[in-house]
């Protein structure tokens, strides 16, 4: 059985900076093609940045240069570094896998492509 878990989040002021660990297990982690997901109150989950089993990078345009996504394979942890966050930055940040990614290069972006998800860690940014 696949587990995801993420750690990292927590409270943080604006312009801060947080990294976001998601450790797996039961999956072949070179494989998968990984992915993070936020959702704040009120508003749907949407992708943050995703990495193939490659390397190839996705990011969410309103993130590029403030985020960065990032994968060990030894490790079997997708990593997420967050910079100069801010207020709206604040969610429960998810991880996802999809173990069954066909190309290195393939990156998803939606959230039906992923197969398995994490609890979430909360991150909250004050101003």
């Amino acid at each position: 059985q696949v587990q995801l878990v993420e750690s990292g989040g927590g409270l943080v002021q604006a312009g801060g900076s947080l990294r976001l660990s998601c450790a797996t297990s039961g999956c072949t982690f070179s494989r998968c093609a990984m992915g993070w997901f936020r959702q704040a109150p009120g508003k749907e989950r949407e992708l943050v940045a995703a990495i193939s089993s490659g390397g190839s990078t996705y990011y969410a345009d309103s993130l590029k240069g403030r985020f960065t996504i990032s994968r060990d394979n030894a490790k079997n942890t997708v990593y997420l570094q967050m910079n100069s966050l801010k207020p709206e930055d604040t969610a429960v940040y998810y991880c996802a896998a999809e173990p069954a990614a066909r190309y290195p290069n393939y990156v998803p972006t939606t959230r039906k492509a992923y197969e398995y998800w994490g609890q979430g860690t909360q991150v909250t940014v004050s101003s």
